[in-house]
């Protein structure tokens, strides 16, 4: 969720990256990663590309008529190949219970559903959280002290955590800013101090008690006891080996422990404890001068990170010296780590877990392995970075919550390798090991905490395009992960393709299953292959659904955030169909087992400039929960693509989606 789109998906591929302008939203990119894909990409190491994986992988299995090594089905041009298991599901029934007529690509302003269905708003930027005198939305006239008691901007993630009978709490991550719709006459270059306090306010987390009414559908609970913000500036704990570490030693915290605030809160995951684990990931925008550090093993290791050597676009630097790396050189390495916080209770202080390592986290996914270890995946959100999870030392106590807030402070961080024969490996990254050494700087597990990147570029780990939500489907065990988009893959001068990462100029996107060995995810080896090679049929022979007829698919672009349905089946958000398909983005479901594997369908349409950037279900799966990101972005307060959701200014906003009879979404 970090680039909305690739914006050299609409230009000639050119040797120099920086000459890239981005011609459909330049504002997207400027806001949510700082112009990040307008540079070079940050990882020049020589680690193999997914891409000439993938390449690989389609050729063996064409070469072998995807005998033994086959686990599904695959699409090489127009040759079909059906695998032993396919065949086997295609022979067992459905069973995927989805049922429901197909919306299509749009570009109008309002969200569209199927027939049989209707949409609602549940919450937007800037409804107050708090039985607070003043915190009422007034757009232009808005206060950082206020905005800290509101909704925040740019929901992204969504969590629901069932209280009782119709109450539950929804989480809601608020990723980032975009000014110029939120500040009349906002001048990016000369922001004032008020507007950057108020985006630190905007920017976080926010818990809110929600009720489902017999006759309304769901509410917010304005003033409920559990409604919490994290912004900006919110007290944080480090925990774990980096914790203390002279890298993370400030000024303003010279023991290295403490940390004001979390940024660019993409995506997040439920642990099975109950807490939430909000990622941060663009956190390089906010910060500014890498050129002016003097330690060279710092400035490396930001440039690493994609930290600019000047000014940041944001401008934060000129009002808080903390977002100034020639006044506080260790302060981003503060940010990019995940952060555990309990929703059930609003006074307890967030942690950022340095054992999971450092990187732009686009979302977690937490399960028990079979001994009892909490396993966490991830996905580094960059084009040519890398899968990841983490397994901890300490197990699983069902009967311990408190006990359970300790898991994630210790154990052992590992990065995939994909290998062409539809095989992986998790290559553990440990201070001392192999190549992690100290002559190479890695001398404590908290230098690769901290570099987690460097030291994953050391041991050989497989390059993607752009891991996004990376998540386990509670129905078979099975690992999702997306690949959003990666145009520059292949072009001139950059890596090339691979068994993992098949396409070139890879502008649609994948999603790939990987199947732990023996069904345990503390597992060092694992199983994958294609479920989808996105795109659209009609146009594009380099698609693949499941081996489902592309005839009858929806076209869909830029995999974002996935969820599952009680009966397995994957539910997709969109993120870059404005680029791809000059249409909005939306929501699509599609079966992953059964005769129906690989039948995408649309179920959803957003609005222009709008992401629909995370989805999750009620615990009864009668209501779909959506996030409608940025609304309007590209455009102009004086000339607006959107008016979503109100008429008016465009305002972030959590919509639900029910059946209007009450049933089960989908079926």
């Amino acid at each position: 969720m970090s680039l909305d789109h690739d914006p050299s998906d609409l230009l000639p591929v050119v040797d120099d990256y920086r000459s890239n302008q981005c011609f459909v939203h330049p504002q997207t990119c400027r806001w949510s990663c700082g112009n990040q894909c307008a540079h070079p990409a940050p990882n020049e190491s020589e680690n193999e590309y997914f891409g000439a994986v993938a390449q690989r992988y389609v050729s063996r299995r064409r070469l072998l008529g995807f005998g033994a090594l086959a686990a599904g089905m695959l699409v090489v041009g127009k040759t079909t190949v059906v695998g032993a298991e396919t065949a086997r599901a295609q022979s067992a029934g459905s069973g995927s219970g989805l049922n429901f007529t197909p919306v299509k690509l749009d570009g109008s302003d309002r969200i569209i559903v199927p027939p049989g269905y209707k949409s609602e708003i549940l919450i937007r930027w800037g409804d107050p959280l708090f039985l607070d005198p003043g915190t009422g939305f007034e757009f232009g006239k808005q206060t950082a002290a206020q905005q800290e008691r509101q909704f925040g901007y740019n929901c992204d993630f969504l969590g629901f955590i069932p209280l009782a009978k119709d109450r539950a709490l929804l989480i809601a991550n608020h990723e980032y800013t975009n000014p110029e719709l939120m500040f009349p006459g906002y001048d990016p270059e000369n922001p004032t101090k008020e507007q950057v306090d108020y985006e630190l306010a905007a920017h976080g987390v926010s818990v809110v008690h929600i009720e489902r009414h017999k006759t309304r559908g769901w509410r917010y609970t304005l003033g409920a006891w559990h409604n919490r913000r994290l912004t900006g500036t919110t007290p944080m704990r480090l925990t774990g080996p980096a914790a203390g570490h002279p890298w993370m030693r400030t000024s303003a915290d010279p023991a290295g422990y403490t940390v004001l605030g979390t940024l660019n809160n993409c995506s997040a995951g439920i642990t099975p404890w109950g807490t939430v684990l909000t990622c941060e990931e663009n956190f390089n925008q906010y910060f500014a001068n890498n050129d002016q550090v003097a330690d060279a093993a710092k400035k490396a290791a930001h440039k690493r990170y994609g930290l600019p050597g000047g000014a940041s676009e944001r401008k934060w630097e000129r009002f808080h010296k903390r977002f100034d790396l020639a006044q506080e050189p260790n302060e981003a390495f503060r940010f990019g780590w995940v952060v555990e916080f309990d929703p059930h209770d609003p006074g307890s202080l967030p942690r950022k877990h340095t054992a999971l390592g450092r990187f732009k986290h686009e979302a977690t996914s937490t399960v028990i392995a079979k001994d009892g270890r909490a396993v966490v995946y991830m996905g580094d959100d960059e084009r040519f970075d890398y899968v990841y999870k983490f397994v901890s030392d300490g197990k699983y106590n069902p009967n311990d919550r408190q006990a359970n807030f300790r898991l994630l402070e210790s154990g052992t961080l590992y990065v995939a390798k994909f290998k062409d024969d539809g095989t992986g490996e998790w290559i553990p990254l440990i201070a001392g090991q192999g190549k992690l050494t100290a002559a190479n700087g890695f001398a404590t597990q908290g230098d690769v905490c901290i570099k987690t990147r460097l030291a994953a570029d050391l041991v050989g780990a497989t390059k993607m395009d752009r891991p996004e939500d990376i998540e386990v489907n509670p129905a078979n065990g099975y690992v999702y992960a997306v690949m959003t988009n990666n145009s520059q893959r292949g072009t001139s001068g950059r890596p090339g393709t691979d068994a993992a990462n098949p396409r070139a100029e890879n502008r649609h996107g994948h999603i790939i299953e990987m199947m732990p060995a023996g069904g345990d995810h503390a597992a060092l080896k694992f199983q994958w292959r294609f479920l989808m090679l996105c795109g659209d049929p009609a146009k594009d022979k380099g698609t693949y659904f499941g081996g489902f007829d592309q005839s009858l698919v929806s076209p869909i672009s830029s995999p974002d955030n996935i969820t599952f349905d009680r009966r397995g089946n994957l539910w997709i958000a969109t993120d870059g169909q404005t680029s791809t398909f000059k249409k909005n983005d939306g929501v699509f479901a599609v079966p992953v087992a059964g005769p129906e594997r690989g039948y995408n369908r649309q179920f959803l349409s957003g609005v222009p400039g709008g992401e629909c950037a995370s989805l999750v279900f009620s615990d009864t799966d009668d209501t779909l929960f959506v996030s409608i990101q940025h609304p309007g972005e590209g455009s102009t307060l004086e000339k607006l693509s959107s008016n979503f959701p109100d008429g008016k200014e465009p305002r972030p906003t959590v919509i639900f989606v029910m059946k209007e009879d009450g049933g089960v979404i989908g079926s």
